[in-house]
């Protein structure tokens, strides 16, 4: 993917911070660590999410960097990382059809 991302205002973040607090987490980080296919997993989830919420179980001390890395590799924000959950945004791409 690793594609730039447009920047998001700070209203912007504190409304996705906000919303992120009714989510569960839908991914894991395990022992495996952030695999290709992790990668893209979570890059696939974006299609019908645009805020996904994962948690890290293992790999807790690398939670930043590893935070940072896989929104790079999915082209999405990192809105937050609290605790051991990180937060991401991508916004949905509007298809042509739809409009």
């Amino acid at each position: 993917m690793d594609k730039p991302v447009d920047a998001l205002t700070n209203a912007e973040i504190r409304k996705l911070k906000a919303a992120a607090q009714r989510l569960k987490p839908i991914f894991k980080v395990g022992k495996n660590g952030v695999t290709p296919q992790f990668i893209q997993s979570l890059d696939g989830a974006f299609i019908s999410n645009e805020l996904i919420k994962v948690r890290f179980d293992e790999f807790k001390d690398q939670k930043k960097a590893l935070a940072r890395e896989l929104a790079t590799r999915t082209g999405s924000h990192l809105i937050t990382v609290l605790g051991n959950v990180a937060v991401f945004y991508r916004r949905k791409v509007q298809s042509a059809a739809a409009s």
